[in-house]
């Protein structure tokens, strides 16, 4: 689940993009921001979608600009007409189309410099990219970096980044992908809390209900039983922050915990949580020097997973 993104009705993008498509510009619309998208003339080729933007102008002009009914705005959300459907699909195929160009002028460009995105789970991106940056900076000073930390899987085919670090391996057709680590998760907790304490009188910090259907939430939740969950969070870094400071046990992972002496790991039933780490690229850009240079600093970065 993506804290920082909406999804736009699909009627609402309609409108949006009908209304742009008329203009002769696409942008996109994030958090408030609004920027051209690749296709715009004034945009270079390589430029990053956010993540869930399409490429709109707002205007409630789309039906009037093509002679068409395409909303029904009598809903407190507008809906789309049969007319509107059949625009809908069209403009679909165009935003498709638009991205292979995009992705296709990016990996033909000779340079290597320019923005590259990249897109990692927020616990990677603090600990193990951000803080090596330095050394992809003074090997390439060419090159820029726009890392999004994000616990959602950003689209690569939609250009909402140009390289991923991914928990699962991807399913998507046109997709590149290399396994370049794993970690495990495992109960860990304050040495001064965990010493002495009977295993039945732990207590827990978890993830908050967005994150359910985490394998490492799961494992946790069976492991809690009827124990209590003190602390429920968004966040891993509250977590460690937490256990920490004594407020309870936590399912952490372990190349993380081991940097803090301080926590001790909790004997738990069975195997602990075991989460593969996969570099993915666009087929149509692993060949561009910037997207190559960017792509070997991660796998140095991700060294100690392996």
């Amino acid at each position: 689940v993506c804290s920082m993104c909406t999804v736009m009705p699909r009627a609402s993008r309609l409108a949006a993009a009908t209304s742009g498509s008329a203009a002769g510009t696409g942008t996109a619309r994030h958090a408030g921001s609004r920027r051209s998208l690749a296709y715009a003339p004034s945009a270079p080729a390589y430029a990053t979608r956010s993540p869930g933007a399409t490429p709109v102008t707002s205007g409630p002009t789309a039906s009037t600009s093509l002679g068409l009914k395409l909303l029904d705005r009598r809903a407190r959300i507008p809906v789309l007409t049969a007319e509107g459907e059949r625009i809908a699909a069209l403009v679909a195929g165009v935003e498709l189309a638009t991205d292979a160009v995009a992705r296709a002028a990016r990996g033909l460009a000779p340079e290597l410099g320019g923005a590259v995105s990249v897109s990692a789970p927020p616990t990677i991106a603090n600990a193990l990219i951000a803080p090596r940056l330095p050394v992809l900076r003074a090997r390439h000073p060419g090159l820029s970096i726009h890392l999004i930390g994000d616990k959602r899987i950003a689209s690569l085919a939609r250009r909402e980044a140009d390289l991923a670090l991914r928990l699962v391996r991807p399913t998507e057709p046109g997709l590149v992908a290399r396994k370049v680590g794993g970690f495990e998760f495992a109960l860990y907790g304050a040495r001064p809390y965990v010493t002495g304490r009977p295993r039945a009188a732990l207590e827990f910090i978890a993830f908050d209900d967005e994150s359910e259907g985490l394998p490492q939430q799961r494992w946790l939740i069976v492991h809690a039983g009827r124990r209590p969950i003190v602390l429920r969070t968004n966040d891993l870094e509250s977590q460690i922050a937490a256990a920490r400071a004594g407020v309870g046990v936590a399912a952490l992972p372990s190349f993380l915990a081991a940097r803090h002496p301080e926590l001790v790991r909790v004997a738990a039933r069975g195997r602990p949580v075991a989460r593969e780490v996969w570099l993915v690229v666009h087929e149509d850009l692993r060949g561009a020097p910037g997207i190559r240079a960017v792509m070997d600093f991660l796998v140095a970065a991700t060294a100690e997973l392996r």
